[in-house]
């Protein structure tokens, strides 16, 4: 069994501290790794992208098909580096983009495995279920981001038109005489390099640099809940499918992935903070245990540390900007607990290829093509604004106790809540008067049962 780790040490692998924002002019020399007053190389592409992770990988190979020149920039050297505090889980929401980039195959060939849910609530377990006689519920799929990170990184550097640079770290962005961003500068093995582009792509996350050095403003939601995981080998789980404990306000959630591996969070109020600080490991499975229908987590294999973070607030940018795009967490983030970063990941950058592609590779206006990029990621707002309340750590309102309790106790009002949990539909639809109606039937009727 391995030992644990206390908030604040789990970064994303090779994750850097203490940039110093810049910007230059498009023809500015400066000074770099590659000596005082050494003058940096130029290069011209259609599209830089900063960040090879889901988003960015995704986005480069999706551009790049349409006769995009993409420079793909990562910081990390290693082709093989993956985030490592994640939830792991695909929704299926992006399903659609995992077929385009032709992945399917292998992820299953590796062993992802597709994520049926059950949710347990005070009224009851919700237990989604394909109607009978009707087709299956769609999916996504549960897979490590260590199987996930190097294949779609590995896709996106044998796609003709993409050039992956590894170990290039953007220092700054360079903008044209008119203001609008034109390129990045960045910091590469081999000495200090400027990147020239129609569009430059933030798809570094939450924390984006390129975000930070285009003045991009961040409006950040508090999240009184704290969280900390650990990956668990040979945990069984009810049906061998994915388990959620909403409890009111703490959450827990556990995932089964591939080769075996469970991920296994606890989302407590941040009041429980303190104790869990004086001994991380013993108010981690002491949590667990007490899990209604708990997984035997003593009976299983700890294979990681426990790892986590005390400040997870929800974060949201404008998503364009003359000349830029921001993708994945840089442009929004969700709550942890409902695992919908890999998705909105692979689903923006799907959005942003469609809207761009051709003016990105010089065969349109590509204003015209951001403002459409833009106008289609606003569908993810109220998404995050019913996150957003939720993360202050509170019981279920009036609202959610009608929707949670009807789906524990109807099996198409429990279809109706996976739709919306695995982001097929918005807010409006899953709160439409129909199926608020409906909710207020199912419990009524479910209260004269109880009379008779």
């Amino acid at each position: 069994m391995t030992g644990s780790e206390s908030a604040g040490d789990a970064h994303e692998q090779g994750r850097e501290h203490g940039e110093v924002q810049g910007e230059v002019r498009a023809g500015e020399g400066g000074q770099g790794s590659g000596g005082e007053g050494a003058e940096a190389r130029v290069s011209s592409y259609d599209v830089v992208i900063s960040g090879a992770s889901l988003a960015g990988s995704a986005a480069a190979v999706l551009l790049a098909r349409q006769g995009a020149r993409v420079a793909l920039l990562e910081r990390r050297s290693d082709p093989e580096a993956y985030k490592v505090l994640c939830t792991h889980s695909i929704t299926a929401n992006a399903r659609p983009v995992l077929d385009e980039l032709g992945l399917v195959p292998a992820l299953e060939k590796a062993g992802a495995l597709r994520n049926d849910a059950r949710w347990y609530t005070r009224w009851g377990w919700i237990e989604p279920r394909a109607a009978a006689g009707g087709s299956a519920l769609p999916y996504g799929y549960n897979v490590r981001r260590s199987t996930l990170d190097p294949m779609l990184r590995a896709r996106a550097a044998e796609t003709p038109g993409v050039d992956l640079l590894l170990g290039h770290k953007v220092t700054g962005v360079v903008r044209d005489d008119g203001g609008r961003v034109a390129g990045v500068r960045v910091s590469a093995p081999d000495g200090t390099r400027e990147i020239r582009a129609r569009l430059v792509v933030g798809a570094d996350g939450k924390d984006s640099a390129v975000a930070g050095f285009a003045g991009v403003p961040t409006r950040r939601h508090e999240n009184t809940r704290f969280g900390y995981l650990a990956h668990f080998r040979d945990l069984p789980l009810r049906g061998g499918i994915g388990q959620t404990w909403f409890l009111e306000p703490d959450m827990a959630y556990a995932f089964p992935n591939d080769d075996g591996i469970t991920v296994l969070a606890v989302l407590p109020d941040k009041k429980r903070l303190p104790a869990f600080r004086e001994d991380l490991e013993g108010s981690f499975l002491a949590f667990v245990r007490g899990l209604p229908e708990a997984p035997p987590v003593d009976s299983a294999e700890r294979v990681s540390k426990i790892i986590g973070t005390v400040d997870h607030p929800l974060i949201s940018r404008r998503p364009t900007a003359p000349g830029l795009a921001l993708i994945g967490d840089a442009a929004l983030t969700g709550d942890p607990l409902w695992g919908v970063g890999c998705g909105w990941a692979l689903q923006t950058a799907h959005w942003l290829a469609r809207a761009v592609g051709p003016a990105a590779a010089g065969r349109g206006d590509l204003d015209r093509s951001l403002a459409r990029y833009a106008r289609r990621h606003r569908t993810l707002r109220g998404h995050q604004r019913l996150a957003a309340d939720f993360a202050k750590a509170r019981p279920f309102n009036p609202g959610e106790s009608l929707m949670f309790a009807a789906a524990a106790r109807d099996e198409a009002m429990a279809r109706h809540m996976y739709l919306f949990a695995a982001r097929l539909i918005g807010p409006l639809r899953f709160l439409n008067p129909l199926a608020l109606t409906k909710a207020v039937a199912v419990n009524l009727r479910h209260r004269a049962r109880r009379r008779a």
